[in-house]
């Protein structure tokens, strides 16, 4: 079991940078596939970033990573644009989270205004 949290989302503006958080607790923190994702209003939830792999809509302007004494994963958001609008997850599976996540945070809401 993880369990996650996210933090660090808020309003900004497009062209602007914001860093996500995801602290997770519980099980050993290197043994699970860790990612982002993210849902816009009347969309399905997205898979985004996982280490060495990144959506086409993200590519180049986002960027994952993780310290693991802390046992966080970050996600770096540059450039941000208006259709980045969207509560942003984190999610940890026992295998490839871009394939099958196992656990989700509650989420972090992101808007990006114009």
């Amino acid at each position: 079991q993880v369990q996650l949290v996210e933090s660090g989302g808020g309003s900004v503006q497009a062209g602007g940078s914001l860093r996500l958080s995801c602290a997770a607790s519980g099980r050993t923190f290197s043994s699970y596939s860790m990612g982002w994702f993210r849902q816009a209003p009347g969309k399905e939830r997205e898979f985004i970033a996982a280490f060495n792999r990144y959506a086409d809509s993200v590519k180049g302007r986002f960027t994952i990573s993780r310290d693991s004494a802390k046992n966080t994963v970050y996600l770096q958001m540059n450039s941000l644009k208006v259709e980045d609008t969207a509560t942003y997850y984190c999610a940890a599976s026992r295998e490839s989270v871009a394939v099958k996540a196992d656990y989700w945070g509650q989420g972090t809401q992101v808007t990006v205004s114009s």
